[in-house]
């Protein structure tokens, strides 16, 4: 149980989130269907807490004199996002929010598609929905890296 709830917690981190959660699960050998939906699960807790409230709390900290340079940082890297959401995808801005969460690169994931669709003022409903599946991607991508990954190291042990 301690192990599930360290997935949990860590899918729930900004910038590691599922990404770090799968990983941790198959190397300590914790079933997958029952780690997927914790990181899942633990994945997209924030979100809707993002997409409602993170605006406006960095917008109301960015000039603050510890943390504003990190909530700078962060609305810089929210806009950013939903510009290059908005410029590649046009009408398919949805799917582009859905391959941006699901394609697990450094800087991408639910944290910052859903704070982008917040700056963005998407639909929240729909914003969910595609973030959720984007982690369904995420997930089965880092699912596959994480089995080659630590199916190698077995091989040479």
């Amino acid at each position: 149980m301690k192990k599930y709830l360290i997935v949990f917690l860590i899918s729930m981190v900004p910038l590691i989130e599922l990404r770090g959660a799968i990983p941790y699960a198959v190397g300590f050998g914790l079933p997958l269907v029952p780690s997927l939906i914790v990181a899942l699960v633990g994945n997209m807790v924030p979100v809707p807490f993002i997409f409602l409230f993170a605006r406006k709390i960095l917008e109301w900290g960015k000039d603050k004199k510890y943390i504003g340079k990190f909530f700078t940082w962060c609305l810089e890297k929210g806009e950013k996002g939903g510009r290059k959401l908005e410029a590649k995808a046009g009408a398919g801005l949805y799917i582009a929010l859905l391959l941006f969460v699901g394609i697990p690169l450094p800087g991408t994931g639910a944290w910052t598609g859903t704070l982008a669709a917040s700056i963005l003022d998407m639909d929240f409903k729909k914003s969910m929905l595609y973030v959720f599946l984007g982690l369904l991607l995420a997930a089965g991508i880092m699912l596959l890296a994480s089995l080659g990954v630590f199916g190698a190291i077995n091989l040479v042990k």
